[in-house]
């Protein structure tokens, strides 16, 4: 019993550092295929409007969501020391850093990691991958590299637009329901923020956009086992790009707030 427990942690530890070090290399192969010729800049335009503009709705009705939720908090619990203009500061600061970039990244990982996980597992299933192979075209060049580039782009700019439904969410709750004045909310939202902060919400989105189209590329790319596997291949795309993008948010804070 213990030989065979022995035996499949064993196997569960190498097939960790297989898995690790394929996604490494496939990783490399992406950022080297950017500098190289030739460059598809139609594909790269559909990937922005599939990554960016699609996700508007989705990323506006989530902040819009999530701001007010932590707007009610904030009133309820300084309002306790008689604090409660203090509220529109905390939001600002907590939008800004935290909630739009790890907001934005997670919905994201949802719905665009998922779909370029499935999209490129239906390609690997149906051999239009081998068939791109066959044609002397690299498929991580191909299919990869604009949609790395397109994450990288658009999720900063989503977050942008995350930040700013995150202010009209506040004011909606503190300035529209708790009658908070809107001169001083729009003074406190804005006071403790620095341009650092804007710095350190545009760097999380970057990193947050890298993770959530490489892996779901990468889970896509390694599908196998036919239409089970084409099924499994979003699901682990989308629950392991949302856990690096907490993880790499904790390090990220540690990191850029020093």
């Amino acid at each position: 019993m213990s030989l065979s427990l022995l035996e499949r942690l064993g196997a569960a530890i190498l097939d960790t550092i297989t898995e690790t070090g394929d996604f490494v290399t496939v990783s490399g192969r992406s950022f080297i295929s950017i500098f190289k010729p030739p460059f598809d800049g139609r594909r790269l335009l559909y990937q922005l409007s599939a990554v960016g503009v699609n996700s508007i709705p989705v990323v506006v009705l989530t902040s819009m969501a999530v701001s007010m939720v932590f707007a009610v908090q904030l009133s309820y619990g300084f309002k306790q020391f008689q604090a409660e203009g203090l509220a529109g500061q905390v939001e600002g600061l907590a939008v800004v850093r935290e909630l739009a970039p790890v907001i934005t990244g997670l919905m994201m990982a949802g719905r665009v990691g998922s779909a370029m996980a499935a999209e490129l597992g239906t390609m690997v299933v149906t051999e239009q991958i081998d068939a791109l192979e066959c044609l002397a075209t690299d498929p991580v060049q191909f299919l990869f590299v604009p949609r790395l580039l397109a994450s990288a782009v658009m999720l900063p700019l989503l977050t942008g637009i995350a930040i700013y439904v995150g202010y009209l969410g506040g004011y909606t709750l503190l300035v529209g329901v708790q009658g908070q004045s809107a001169y001083v909310y729009g003074q406190d939202f804005y006071k403790l923020i620095s341009f650092r902060d804007l710095v350190i919400a545009c760097t999380k989105a970057l990193v947050f956009g890298l993770i959530i189209s490489l892996v779901g590329c990468w889970r896509g790319y390694r599908t196998r086992g036919g239409a089970e596997g084409v099924g499994n291949a979003p699901t682990s795309s989308v629950v392991t790009s949302s856990l690096w993008i907490l993880i790499a948010d904790f390090f990220l804070t540690k990191l850029l707030l020093v």
